[in-house]
């Protein structure tokens, strides 16, 4: 009963098949190699717009690398108050774009919401003895396990953009997302105004391996010595290339995005029902926040289920993060479990 995180998890058949094949013979290094050339192209296909790729091997280095490409040391980013690059990326963001201010905003369900965001615009524009609003960042999925719809992010974005403001997404679970909303990769990014993505892949079947992704290429024209400088241009690059090129292939990405989110749901109807318990918010992704009695938690605890108190040792609201590769036995063992220990 593995649900304390999508990282726990292996890696796909296929990904593997892919770093196998790739393994054969030699290849042009620093990632001038085909397998590097084929992925930006099928990433141009897939988002249905030219793109400038660039791959990394962790969510914290396309999150710092692709803020501080639209971000100079005096910008500030405003990103929710819950999201990963305020709170879980030891400043990176700060670090990797020399000194940029991240301003954290609440808002319900992970979300920013368009309405505060214009109580901080235009802000402190054009006042050199403050940082300066240079990109709002959002996170899809969200910390919450919510799931921005397009038309919020068009809504965000044009604020963004009226006051000169670039616009990143943090897809760590992008396609958990994408697959709950029914909706096309453009429509989600920069159809809706996106202007770069960090493309994740390792929580959903990949070993070590996400994009930066930027929908106008001259935005990316320093992104090579940012990435070389930060230690991520990999010079056997067609090893990540190759994990993200078979991810998006046949519709792996959508596919294993699908059957954690099944998961998600069905833990989420099972445990809504038991008396005492609370869904903290909707579950549109493959993570949920349950408050449960304390019985229950100590009790599955006990049993060898493994999740995250979310809010400290003592508190009664759990996280539980469903993966692509999560067997029906384990989520039907959780329920029974916790059904007992609930006492239905």
């Amino acid at each position: 009963m593995h649900f304390a995180s999508d990282n726990t998890a292996g890696i796909s058949p296929e990904i593997l098949a892919a770093l196998a094949a790739v393994n054969d013979g030699a290849a042009a290094s620093y990632g001038a190699d085909p397998v590097t050339a084929r992925l930006e192209a099928k990433l141009a296909d897939l988002f249905e717009h030219e793109v400038a790729v660039f791959p990394v091997a962790t969510g914290t280095a396309a999150n710092a690398l692709g803020l501080a490409a639209v971000t100079p040391p005096w910008g500030a980013v405003l990103c929710h108050a819950g999201a990963h690059i305020a709170c879980d990326e030891a400043n990176a963001p700060e670090f990797y774009s020399a000194g940029a201010k991240l301003v954290p905003i609440d808002g319900p369900d992970g979300k920013l919401a368009l309405a505060d965001l214009e109580a901080r615009l235009p802000g402190d524009l054009g006042n050199p003895h403050h940082a300066q609003p240079a990109a709002i960042s959002l996170t899809q999925a969200t910390e919450c396990g919510t799931a921005y719809r397009p038309g919020e992010i068009a809504a965000i974005s044009a604020l963004a953009h009226r006051h000169g403001l670039a616009v990143h997404m943090d897809g760590a679970r992008f396609a958990n997302a994408l697959v709950h909303l029914g909706v096309s990769p453009a429509e989600l990014t920069w159809r809706a105004g996106v202007d770069v993505l960090s493309f994740g892949a390792t929580k959903n079947g990949a070993l070590a391996a996400e994009a930066i992704v930027f929908f106008d290429p001259a935005r990316a024209r320093d992104m090579p010595f940012r990435r070389k400088r930060a230690g991520h241009l990999f010079s056997k690059m067609r090893f990540l290339s190759a994990q993200l090129d078979a991810y998006v292939t046949d519709g792996l990405w959508l596919r294993n995005a699908r059957h954690a989110n099944a998961a998600a749901q069905r833990l989420a109807e099972g445990l809504g029902r038991l008396p005492g318990a609370r869904l903290r918010h909707p579950v549109e992704a493959n993570e949920l926040f349950v408050e449960l009695p304390e019985r229950v938690i100590t009790g599955l605890a006990a049993a060898g289920a493994q999740f995250h108190r979310w809010e400290g040792p003592t508190s009664t609201c759990i996280r539980l993060v469903t993966a692509w590769n999560i067997g029906d036995a384990e989520v039907s063992a959780f329920l029974e479990a916790a059904s007992r220990l609930a006492g239905r």
